[in-house]
């Protein structure tokens, strides 16, 4: 430690101030870069023994050149040494629901069947397996050496962990070499807080450090000149320059000016061919000794060295000591002992050797002839198999090796690679698989090598995924089951990378070839869910009749059939088909467990399901249904796209229950994990548009247009279908800013779009109501007209909240001498319904039109329970103007008070004994209709009035009712709006799914 005083002085303020309890206490990170042969392995051996001076709990791990493609080394030379001797069920208490995820990337358990975890996942769970160390064993020092040799899931992993260090009892301590650092480990280059916003850079020792060491060394009869030109060959290199010392000590050499000559031709014989010349010198067994353990790498079994060298046990033992005595091999560190070493024998035997300085490895490793190289690594593989170590750890060095047309390489690799990819290491599986192909397979074999490194590729290389998946389909392929998996496969990821055609066009290639009747229907049922998520599809009506002529026949015997008929509740919903044929068909998918994490399906069909529920007014079961499938994937890793799009939905749903706070928080955590995915990307489409809507209505267009603009949200659009649709919360945008000509040409584009594919519902996407407001003021006649469409429109769904909104809407566009009755039937609809903001909007209108304090009042209640801030404001100057009293604050409950509670039973017996007089049945909706999307122009400026008397709605069942808007009547029987308003609300359902809802509460525990 000559000339380390400094860096020394900052590891023992941290070391202080991580064992501390003043306010600075607390962890830090810590960065030594410098060039090979520095002192950096040294500074940290010695930042280790202080550490455990200060009773600090150390997890040390080294990274390696030889290493760097096993995924995980370094996270498991970190963890593995503080857990081992648990048992299984130790192991199963101590990590939780976090064992099967992380369990197989620490080497701890073998991989479980089923669907892998993402890589963010698998990184949320070793955050939490270290965060769970470092406080059970605080205080903790973490020491990373050679961290640019470190494997890239672990090195990825730690730097994305390091500045968490701050916030627990860790010191983060990393050294690298700054020209070799990847770029995925950028974060150790900056550093926070304390740590001073940079690394720290190691100096070479001055001429008056070298000449210390020396004159330590050899006594102080060394003079000054022989002393200079010790630093001047070495160039204050410290490893070079302790090197020197005792290459000089052993040859006896006179440390005086005259023979400072020599020392050039020590130095040199310490690197490169110097050092492999002096190797070569210790004999030809010893040689291949030390090529073999140069091939090894760190850690070295001298057993497996010996196997791989072709030499005895005694030869091994004895090209062990000579490498030892002239400094190229020591006993590695215990923490650094390879996990399947055995702990008989000597103290070395059982740590494992490595060399003493990984420049010496390099330039060993280099100097070995390249075929020969070539022919040791695949010695190493089958050592390392023979040797029980696994298939993961013979790939490293079969990835070295030369093609050769061996079965069991290729065999070798495939389970390396399946190993890797359950243990969510895609890419090293991808790099196997490559391999794997290039040996090459048998004739028979390569198309399922293809189709496995298509799977190992689909996150990192979608577009070298569909070529390898379209390669394997040109090979003949006699396994149906294995055919069908590299369609469906195909299409998954044409889809996800925005090619949604094609890939309904790859599904529709293969389904008249493929004879089995349940393999046809799992194609096609593929197909209809990426043809729904395209929103260019060129012939949706077409679709919808085969999906609705096939959906009706199904009994939902299996999954596959349970698909089906949920793209048919999805489908009818988005058709505006009547709100109980969602429903039915919804619920025929939901009489079994749906998993949204099955191993060889997607989680769309899952999510379309539930979001039915949202837009027919059951937002309550949606979220029942989401929690439970947020479960699902955060049980199995998923926490990238996956649990994104579950917060991000999650937060559309409490938006349409008016719970604006909440969904916006919700928001923000799946933006959150949606830009780690990436933007521009369908999540994180999804993710910014469900932000941007809950923002406008609560109130804040300014934000919400400085985040689109953040996150370049806007043309071009996304080719597939995203909800709430991408360009009209963009118009909506460009409307709350005043710039209502260019949201009325963003809306009038989406017509374009959405009503030749059959898309007519309101509920889903209001743009019909949007465009009224937009061209209100210059087309008042358009404007009534295009909002009584989307009154009608939203009366054939009949979701009461779809309905009160275009009242409302329509309203605000009607004559002054309409507006009254339309907001009064908006009003009584909401009243019933789970959409608090909507009911608090309409509330508002009407309060503001009739100049009623109490309706005022209300609306300013109701709006500030939803958190629509602006809207609170408007209606609270419209009471005050009005002579009114602000209400001084809301009372807002989650669960439903004891009156609540009795106006919703009110309201089902009213329901269930109105008699509905005589009138004919409505014709069903027509699912294979094709909407024209041209709205008929009006003979006169006024909107169809209201119904002063509609008829009520006939029972069907349970919680299910058909026909007009029969909440207006339910909520006069009942009295007490804001009670039944409340019910609805918090329940998460209109009036008509009320038995339904008030059974569920009576069974959830309280």
């Amino acid at each position: 430690m000559v000339e380390r005083e400094a860096e020394l002085a900052v590891v023992d303020e941290a070391l202080e101030q991580l064992g501390g309890a003043g306010p600075d206490a607390g962890g830090a990170l810590l960065a030594f870069s410098g060039p090979a042969g520095l002192g950096k392995t040294t500074l940290l051996a010695e930042v280790r023994r202080r550490a455990r001076a200060r009773s600090c709990t150390v997890l040390a791990a080294r990274g390696g050149e030889q290493e760097q493609h096993q995924p995980f080394h370094v996270a498991r030379q970190l963890i593995q040494p503080q857990l081992a001797g648990s048992s299984e069920q130790e192991l199963r208490d101590m990590l939780g629901s976090w064992y099967s995820i992380v369990g197989p990337a620490l080497g701890l358990c073998a991989p479980e069947q089923g669907a892998p975890p993402d890589p963010q996942g698998l990184r949320d769970g070793l955050d939490w397996v270290l965060t769970h160390l470092v406080v059970q064993r605080a205080p903790v020092a973490l020491v990373l050496d050679d961290a640019h040799w470190a494997d890239p899931e672990s090195l990825g992993w730690l730097a994305a962990f390091a500045p968490r260090a701050e916030h627990l009892p860790l010191l983060l301590v990393v050294a690298y070499r700054p020209d070799e650092l990847p770029a995925h480990a950028e974060a150790f280059r900056t550093l926070p807080g304390r740590a001073g916003q940079r690394p720290l850079s190691l100096a070479p020792l001055t001429e008056a450090a070298v000449a210390a060491l020396i004159r330590e060394s050899l006594g102080g009869r060394a003079d000054d000149a022989f002393c200079r030109e010790a630093w001047a060959v070495t160039a204050g290199n410290p490893f070079e320059a302790v090197e020197l010392t005792a290459r000089i000590r052993d040859k006896g050499i006179d440390p005086v000016g005259a023979s400072a000559p020599r020392l050039r031709e020590l130095a040199a014989a310490q690197r490169g061919s110097g050092l492999v010349a002096r190797l070569e010198r210790l004999g030809p067994s010893t040689v291949r000794f030390a090529w073999a353990c140069a091939v090894l790498g760190t850690a070295i079994p001298r057993e497996i060295a010996a196997r791989v060298a072709a030499l005895g046990a005694e030869e091994a033992v004895d090209a062990t000591e000579r490498l030892r005595d002239v400094r190229i091999l020591s006993s590695a560190p215990a923490s650094a002992a390879h996990p399947a070493q055995s702990a008989a024998g000597p103290e070395e035997d059982a740590q494992g050797l490595e060399f003493v300085h990984p420049l010496i490895a390099t330039a060993i490793y280099r100097a070995i002839p390249d075929a020969l190289r070539v022919a040791l690594h695949g010695k190493a593989a089958a050592a390392v198999v023979d040797a029980g170590l696994g298939s993961s750890a013979a790939a490293r060095h079969l990835l070295e090796t030369h093609p050769e047309n061996d079965p069991w390489v290729v065999r070798t690799l495939r389970e390396a690679a399946a190993e890797n990819l359950r243990a969510g290491a895609p890419e090293a599986a991808r790099r196997q698989l490559a391999r794997a192909l290039r040996e090459p397979p048998d004739f028979d074999e390569r198309a399922a090598v293809l189709y496995e490194l298509g799977c190992a590729s689909l996150l990192t290389e979608p577009a070298n995924t569909v070529n390898h998946l379209r390669a394997a389909l040109a090979e003949p392929v006699d396994d149906p089951a294995l055919r069908q998996g590299i369609v469906i496969r195909l299409a998954q990821v044409l889809a996800h990378s925005d090619h949604l055609l094609e890939a309904s066009e790859a599904l529709a290639r293969e389904i008249p070839h493929t004879h089995d009747a349940r393999a046809r229907l799992r194609l096609q049922s593929e197909q209809f869910m990426w043809d729904a998520f395209n929103a260019a599809e060129p012939d949706s009506p077409a679709r919808s009749r085969r999906l609705a002529k096939l959906a009706d026949r199904l009994t939902g015997r299996d999954l596959t059939e349970r698909y089906v008929i949920g793209l048919r509740a999805w489908d009818a919903c988005l058709r505006g088909e009547p709100v109980d044929v969602v429903l039915h068909h919804a619920g025929r998918v939901l009489e079994e467990h749906f998993s949204w994490a099955h191993e060889d399906r997607g989680f769309e069909v899952p999510v379309l399901v539930a979001m039915a529920h949202v837009y027919a007014d059951r937002p309550g079961r949606a979220e029942e249904l989401f929690d439970a499938g947020t479960a699902e994937f955060e049980r199995q890793g998923w926490r990238g796209a996956h649990l994104s799009f579950a917060y991000s939905l999650r937060a559309y749903i409490r938006y349409r229950r008016g719970r604006l706070t909440e969904a916006e928080d919700l928001a923000r955590a799946g933006l959150r994990l949606a830009e780690r995915v990436g933007r521009r990307t369908p999540v994180h489409w999804y993710s910014i548009a469900i932000l941007l809507t809950t923002l406008l209505a609560r109130g804040r267009p300014d934000e919400a247009w400085e985040l689109a603009r953040e996150h370049e949200y806007g043309s071009p659009f996304p080719a597939a279908v995203v909800f709430p649709d991408s360009q009209t919360v963009y118009a909506e945008l460009l409307l709350a800013r005043g710039d209502a000509r260019a949201a009325a040409a963003e809306l009038e584009a989406v017509d374009r779009r959405l009503t030749p594919r059959g898309i007519q519902n309101p509920a889903w996407c209001p743009w019909q109501l949007h465009l009224a407001r937009a061209v209100a003021a210059d087309e008042p006649h358009r404007a009534r007209a295009l909002a009584a469409d989307a009154v009608r429109r939203a009366r054939a769904f009949g979701a009461p909240s779809g309905v009160g909104q275009a009242l409302r809407v329509a309203a605000e566009v009607a004559a002054p001498q309409d507006r009254v009755d339309l907001l009064r039937e908006a009003v009584a609809l909401l009243t019933v319904s789970p959409a608090g903001y909507e009911l608090a909007q309409a509330l508002a209108a009407l309060g503001t039109e009739l100049r009623d304090p109490d309706i005022l009042l209300r609306a300013v209640v109701t709006a500030r329970e939803c958190g629509a801030d602006a809207l609170v404001d408007d209606a609270t100057g419209a009471l005050l103007a009005l002579g009114g009293a602000a209400p001084s604050g809301a009372s807002w409950e989650d669960a439903p008070t004891e009156e609540e509670l009795r106006a919703a039973e009110r309201a089902v017996h009213a329901t269930r004994t109105a008699v509905p007089p005589p009138q004919a049945p409505a014709p069903a909706a027509d699912p294979t209709a094709t909407p024209t999307g041209r709205i008929p122009k009006p003979s006169h400026d006024r909107l169809p009035s209201p119904s002063p008397a509609p008829p009520p709605l006939a029972p069907l069942g349970t919680g299910t009712f058909v026909g007009g808007p029969v909440p207006v009547q339910v909520s006069a029987a009942c009295g007490g709006d804001s009670d039944l308003s409340g019910v609805c609300r918090k329940l998460g359902t209109d009036v008509s799914g009320l038995p339904a809802a008030l059974e569920a509460f009576a069974r959830s525990p309280r």
